[in-house]
């Protein structure tokens, strides 16, 4: 990944603003996005309950069920509602920083996420949620030196 990574994070992440501000407030952290998270978290267990072959635990504030087969997520896991759902592999603590910010977005957003998701499009780099939820405890980027991980969210 290339190193100058933070120009287009900042358009990324200021495009998103932009595009929040047309999104109805009553769409946004009410009564309707905690209905869309919870059908969200409903979905997720689900989906964790029929493929996890590993443990299901409870850590940073999500259900995280693991020893799912590789087919059923993305990279190193998915976050719906509040499951984290992932391989064999016990998430790391930045991992699940980076996924406790996923989960507040599905509490702002609800529904709304998965689309306004698949609309920031596949590349992290340039993805607005991906950047909000720390590319670095998300493993898309080095760690850089300098910075030190912060709990967001």
């Amino acid at each position: 990944m290339t190193a100058d990574w933070r120009p287009a994070a900042d358009l990324a992440l200021a495009r998103g603003r932009r595009l929040d501000r047309r999104i109805p407030a009553f769409l946004l952290r009410s009564p309707i996005s905690r209905l869309g998270y919870w059908w969200g978290t409903a979905v997720g267990w689900c989906w964790g309950s029929l493929w996890s072959t590993g443990p299901v635990e409870r850590r940073a504030g999500l259900w995280v069920f693991q020893g799912m087969p590789n087919w059923t997520f993305n990279r190193g896991g998915v976050c719906v509602g509040g499951c984290f759902l992932t391989g064999d592999a016990r998430p790391s603590d930045a991992m699940l920083r980076h996924e406790a910010v996923h989960k507040a977005q599905w509490l702002r957003y609800g529904v709304l996420l998965p689309v306004l998701y698949s609309f920031a499009g596949r590349d992290p780099l340039r993805n607005r949620f991906e950047i909000e939820a720390g590319l670095e405890d998300g493993n898309y980027v080095r760690r850089s030196r300098t910075q030190r991980p912060t709990l967001s969210a």
